[in-house]
């Protein structure tokens, strides 16, 4: 049988297994993003197997962030040098076989090395669907593809606890909190084998060189930050966890300034220099650390309130997650298909109103709580509206930015997308790991998720203000349509969608 992947020359239309393309895309990235969250409810049975206490548990959590987080910029630009096909194929391979590390991992030290592994497969792995997806799809067909690409990406972390406390609750050949990593095999194995066959071979440029003094200032400077808010509340925020945060934002700042003087001096920086001079794209970026930070966290500490302060099974608290899937679900299909369009920035702005709704009723909720008879049905009406919120937002938010970005900046874009998404998680599941449990170790659970509430509310009010700098539409207008003066040319319209 003659092999499906045709070769550039070989291309003259549309790619014919192109939509099977956006399926492979999705179920690895989905499977990525699954492993993000799919271990907040493990943490009993992680306590029970392992001995991991609370500061093991963040380092499982957010250690996975970490590596995924620091590494995606690199990600993307070695798909740019080596082929996207070519990495993607490897990121997916590696994601598996760390996927079974994690799975016979002997202890809690183990666990965390592992999990670190994972996440640089990751990042491997997560930037080159976006770029694939580019390569093969153009003008409105692309524009329906991030409109389904977007919000199942953004729905994959929120299903993560679902998923992992039916498996753990069903406790499968006696496996226990393992099978939440055993299940990457299958589908780690069958979506490589699909895009082995499918995904069409294109070459990467050669003549792109990797900035390796850029990655390895990225690295340290999101280890020195994540470091000390992982530990800090353990060791009573000593001296160095100040020090060490003072020291990554330094670390950042010299990133910048070493980006900008690559580029000057004629070189291959990590960060397309022309992705910082576009407003959708830099306003962007600030909101997803903010709304991500905010949502991971907030839905980690109602995962432990149910486990720790509710003795509710890893099951049980998966399906207390269930509201917040739907709901998110639900913003994202009426944020997709009716609002986006139509309203631009505005639909940032009332997805944020309507979370806070959503959180005063939580909040109101939590306070009317029987400890007796206490069933999710009691806080589901407000974790179902903060979700619809949640949904408008992630459905609009990337499909706004990605419409600043042109063809020959998607490697780069991407991975600097898909690492403020994950440094985000990362820091918000450190933030509001170490709220909620600075009151849950003197018994107040419910104190502990009003404090994280507080902090959440806080979040969106500072995203809710930024959206305010993007400009209407992911594109000025007159970019939009080639010129001021008049239309755009085919090849302009495609290469410069709107959101």
């Amino acid at each position: 049988m003659r092999d499906p992947s045709p070769t550039p020359d070989e291309t003259t239309g549309p790619y014919r297994w192109r939509w099977l393309v956006l399926v492979v895309m999705i179920i690895a990235e989905v499977m990525d993003l699954l492993d993000a969250s799919i271990v907040n409810v493990a943490g009993p049975d992680l306590e029970k197997s392992l001995g991991a206490g609370s500061v093991g548990l963040q380092w499982v959590i957010g250690g996975y962030a970490l590596t995924l987080g620091a590494g995606l910029v690199l990600g993307g630009r070695l798909g740019d040098r080596y082929g996207r096909r070519r990495m993607f194929l490897a990121g997916l391979a590696a994601f598996t076989a760390a996927s079974l590390l994690c799975a016979v991992a002997p202890n809690t030290e183990s666990l965390i090395a592992f999990r670190l592994l994972q996440g640089t497969a990751g990042a491997v792995l997560l930037p080159q669907g976006l770029g694939l997806l580019r390569e093969n799809f153009s003008g409105p067909e692309l524009t329906r593809v991030f409109a389904i690409f977007g919000p199942v990406l953004g729905l994959g972390g929120i299903i993560g606890p679902v998923l992992g406390g039916f498996l753990i609750e069903g406790d499968f050949f006696g496996l226990g909190w393992r099978s939440v990593f055993l299940v990457n095999l299958p589908i780690g194995l069958a979506a490589l084998l699909v895009a082995a066959k499918f995904v069409p071979k294109k070459p990467g440029d050669r003549a792109v060189r990797v900035d390796l003094a850029g990655a390895a200032l990225v690295v340290a400077s999101c280890a020195l930050l994540v470091l000390p808010l992982n530990q800090g509340q353990e060791n009573g925020w000593p001296l160095w966890t100040w020090l060490s945060m003072a020291a990554s934002a330094i670390g950042f700042a010299l990133f910048a300034l070493q980006q900008r003087r690559t580029a000057a001096a004629g070189r291959e920086p990590l960060v397309t220099p022309g992705l910082l001079r576009k407003p959708a794209f830099t306003v962007g970026l600030g909101g997803i650390a903010l709304f991500f930070g905010g949502l991971i966290g907030t839905q980690l500490v109602l995962t432990l309130f149910l486990q720790i302060g509710r003795h509710f099974t890893a099951g049980e608290a998966g399906l207390g997650n269930l509201p917040l899937a739907v709901g998110t679900a639900i913003g994202g299909a009426v944020s997709g298909a009716f609002l986006a369009d139509r309203i631009g920035r505005k639909v940032l702005q009332i997805g944020p109103l309507v979370q806070l709704a959503g959180a005063g009723v939580l909040w109101v909720e939590l306070d009317r709580l029987d400890a007796a008879s206490f069933s999710i049905r009691d806080i589901a009406p407000g974790v179902a509206v903060a979700g619809i919120g949640a949904g408008m937002v992630i459905a609009a938010l990337f499909g706004f930015i990605l419409a600043a970005v042109d063809d020959d900046e998607i490697g780069s874009a991407s991975g600097v997308l898909s690492a403020v998404q994950a440094v985000g998680g990362s820091i918000g599941v450190a933030v509001f790991g170490s709220v909620f449990f600075a009151q849950a170790r003197t018994g107040d659970f419910t104190g502990g998720f009003h404090r994280a509430l507080i902090v959440q509310a806080c979040l969106l009010t500072v995203f809710l203000a930024i959206t305010f700098l993007l400009p209407p539409k992911g594109r000025p207008e007159e970019e939009q349509h080639g010129t001021a003066a008049g239309p755009a040319t085919g090849s302009d319209a495609e290469r410069h969608l709107t959101a």
